[in-house]
C-alpha cells in the first residue's frame, strides 16, 4: 500500500521554495516522500523561457542539501516540471507530489489518488516531433503507471509531461551529422515535440494505435488525440519527465483525482463535469464551503488551430506580438478560476492532441 498527497504552494518568484521548506520544517512533509514538482513560473512560455530552468534549479538544490544528495541525484529522484506563463490572472506556484508507504487499508476498495515518476532518454534534436519521440514516451508512460499501481488505463485522469525543444544551436548539432530535424523554427518546435509527447501518451494508454501514427501524423492529424496528456516543451531539458495521476484501490491516500475533456476554450461546463467527477457538487461556481475541498485544477489551453471558437472568428493565431499560446492561457484560466473561485490553478498552454482541436483535457485533485 502506498499513500499520495498533493500540496499546493505560492511563490514570489522562480527560485522561491521557502513554502515547501516551511513544510518540511513543520514535519507537514517528509523530504524524502517527494517524487515531483510542477510548476507554473512568470516567464513567457516561450523558447526563451529561463524560469522554468531557474526554478527547476532552485528546487533541485534546495532538496540536495535537504537530503544530503547531489544535484543529480535528484535529478533522478524527482520529476521537474516547469510549466512557464502565468498570463492574466493565473497566480505562480508550485504544486508538490509525495508518495510514501502506508500499512493501512484502503476503505472498502475505494481507489484513490495514485502518483507515478518516471523519464525517458535523451532525445536526439532530430527525433524531437517524430516517432522515435512518440514510442519512447509510451514506453515512459507504461513505466510511470506500474511506477503508481494503477492496474487498469481508464484510471489513469492526467499524464503530465515535460518535453524538450529544439534551438538554433541543436539544429545545427543536427546538421553536422547530416540528420534533418522535424522544423528549422524554434518556436514551432515547441508544438511538435508537445504533439509528439501527447501521441505517445496516447498509444501508452490504448486511446490510439500506433500503427496508424507516423512522423507525418504529428501537428496535422488532429483527429488524433489523448483525452489525459498535458504536455509542456522546455529549453532546459533533452528527455521527457512524466508525472501520471490516477487511481488506485492500492492507495490509501485522502485524495482523488478525476478529469473531463475541454472542447473548446469556453467549456465551463467540462470544468463543473471534472469537479462533480471528484464529489464536488455545483451548479454554476463551487461554494465557499466546497473550496477547501480541491487541491489543484490542471488544464490545457489552445487557440483553435482553425481560427474559430463557436462559429466566431479569433485572431490569437494572426497576432504577431504576443504568441498565442500566452493568450490561450490568460482565456482558459479565466474560464477555470471563473468556476472554482481561485486563480492559483494549472493552465498549460499548446494543446497539440491533448484533446481535441481547440480544447484540452482538465483534471481535478480534491480530498476525497
Amino acid at each position: 500500500m502506498t499513500s499520495a498527497r498533493v500540496y499546493r504552494i505560492p511563490i514570489s518568484g522562480p527560485a522561491d521554495v521557502s513554502g515547501l521548506k516551511a513544510l518540511f520544517d513543520n514535519g507537514t512533509i517528509d523530504p524524502k516522500d517527494v517524487v515531483a514538482v510542477l510548476g507554473k513560473t512568470e516567464g513567457n512560455g516561450c523558447v526563451n523561457d529561463f524560469t522554468r530552468g531557474y526554478c527547476t534549479f532552485a528546487y533541485q538544490v534546495m532538496l540536495s542539501e535537504v537530503l544530503a544528495m547531489s544535484r543529480e541525484e535528484i535529478a533522478k529522484r524527482v520529476a521537474f516540471v516547469m510549466s512557464g506563463g502565468t498570463e492574466g490572472v493565473l497566480s505562480p506556484h508550485v504544486t508538490i507530489f509525495t508518495r510514501s508507504g502506508s500499512t493501512a487499508r484502503a476503505k472498502g476498495g475505494a481507489k484513490r489518488l495514485a502518483i507515478g515518476v518516471s523519464h525517458t532518454r535523451d532525445f536526439k534534436p532530430e527525433e524531437l516531433g517524430r516517432m522515435a519521440q512518440v514510442r519512447e514516451v509510451a514506453r515512459a508512460v507504461r513505466a510511470a503507471i506500474a511506477d503508481a499501481g494503477i492496474e487498469a488505463n481508464q484510471d489513469v485522469h492526467f499524464v503530465q509531461i515535460k518535453c524538450p525543444l529544439l534551438t538554433s544551436e541543436r539544429v545545427e548539432e543536427a546538421r553536422r551529422r547530416g540528420q534533418d530535424v522535424a522544423t528549422h523554427d524554434t518556436y514551432e518546435s515547441m508544438g511538435y515535440s508537445r504533439g509528439a509527447s501527447a501521441l505517445g501518451v496516447g498509444v501508452a494508454l490504448g486511446e490510439l494505435d500506433e500503427a496508424k501514427i507516423s512522423d507525418a501524423s504529428v501537428c496535422r492529424d488532429w483527429i488524433l488525440y489523448s483525452a489525459v496528456a498535458s504536455t509542456s516543451a522546455g529549453v532546459e531539458l533533452m528527455n521527457c519527465e512524466i508525472i501520471v495521476m490516477g487511481n488506485s484501490a492500492t492507495s490509501t491516500s485522502d485524495m482523488i483525482v478525476g478529469h473531463s475533456v475541454m472542447l473548446d476554450a469556453l467549456d465551463a461546463e467540462a470544468v463543473r463535469e471534472a469537479l462533480r467527477g471528484v464529489g464536488v457538487s455545483l451548479t454554476g461556481t463551487v461554494k465557499p464551503e466546497d473550496r477547501a475541498r480541491i487541491v489543484n485544477v490542471l488544464a490545457k489551453a489552445e487557440a483553435d488551430p482553425s481560427g474559430y471558437i463557436r462559429e466566431r472568428r479569433h485572431t490569437m493565431l494572426n497576432d504577431s506580438d504576443i504568441n498565442n499560446t500566452r493568450v490561450a492561457r490568460a482565456v482558459v484560466t479565466a474560464v477555470v478560476a471563473s468556476v472554482v473561485g481561485d486563480p492559483m490553478v494549472y493552465i498549460s498552454g499548446g494543446a497539440e492532441h491533448q484533446g481535441p482541436s481547440g480544447g484540452g483535457p482538465v483534471a481535478v485533485i480534491a480530498h476525497a
